[in-house]
């Protein structure tokens, strides 16, 4: 039962959550250790508060789930946690990280709150309305990078071409998986969830490059942003610009010739080169950043 209810809380999810962290390493506050404490305290509640999510929605998709070739072996879908224990465990969730984020600040509460309903009505209505259902989840990745700014004390400027980077960079992602999903489940994905019938192969694949390019193109304004030219030389943030494109390419190679990408935090720990490239981009932003 234990190890049910640790595999149901989805731990190789809350990678996802790293975006919080962004806030205090973009604002040049990373070497201060009260910022860093706050913020690694709301990445941690995120990470619960987001297994709360993840609760809820497989208690709503467990029948959905059982004709899934990977989701029918999650605790719920199987049966080895039963929905009485999942409903328990999902309100217990969700109570002690909302306690904890309005314990570190009304700023942070409002955001985990704010971030709770969405994913409440995300569960219950919007995942069945076809493109909704995506930029919702684009719409929680910027919660979370939002949480991490609200964490801070004082809260520092964040430049609004990080949230718009943070947006597309989710909602890319969210397109890749629809189209694993859609072209893995073929005729039984109107059982898995209902929308994927709506999502054509065609239209998946013009969304795909609308995306890639949104996704490039505004890391690239964010990179020259005033907000961020303020703590490092115009010029120098730039070079970083080569990484997020071969992450970018190399998430599409892995989608369109490798048949992957249903599981996108999965593949992050999994596939090396991209796991490479995202450390070279972390380790080359924090030393332009902080090493100067």
């Amino acid at each position: 039962m234990i190890r049910a209810i640790w595999r149901e809380l989805r731990p190789s999810q809350w990678t996802k959550n790293l975006i919080v962290l962004a806030g205090v390493a973009f604002s040049h506050q990373l070497d201060r250790p009260a910022q860093l404490r706050s913020a690694v305290a709301a990445t941690l509640l995120f990470c619960l508060l987001s297994s709360a999510g993840y609760v809820l929605n497989d208690i709503q998709d467990r029948e959905r789930d059982r004709v899934h070739p990977r989701k029918q072996n999650r605790p719920i879908a199987s049966g080895r946690l039963p929905v009485s224990l999942g409903i328990f465990l999902a309100i217990l969730l969700a109570a002690g990280s909302l306690t904890g984020a309005f314990a570190l600040g009304t700023a942070l509460g409002r955001v985990a709150t704010a971030y709770l309903l969405i994913s409440l009505l995300y569960s219950l209505v919007l995942k069945r309305v076809v493109l909704l259902d995506v930029i919702t989840i684009a719409l929680l990745f910027v919660l979370r990078a939002v949480a991490g700014v609200a964490a801070l004390r004082p809260t520092p400027e964040l430049s609004p071409w990080l949230l718009v980077c943070t947006f597309f960079l989710a909602l890319f992602i969210a397109v890749g998986k629809r189209r694993h999903e859609r072209l893995t489940l073929s005729e039984a994905a109107a059982r898995h969830r209902a929308t994927l019938t709506e999502y054509s192969p065609q239209l998946l694949d013009q969304l795909v490059p609308v995306v890639t390019g949104s996704t490039i193109l505004s890391y690239a304004i964010y990179t020259i942003s005033p907000a961020t030219t303020e703590h490092a030389p115009p010029a120098h943030l730039v070079l970083t610009i080569p990484f997020v494109t071969y992450g970018v390419f190399r998430y599409l190679y892995l989608v369109y010739h490798r048949g992957s990408g249903g599981a996108p935090s999965e593949l992050l720990l999994r596939d090396v080169p991209l796991l490479v490239d995202v450390a070279l981009w972390g380790a080359t932003v924090v030393g332009l950043l902080y090493l100067r």
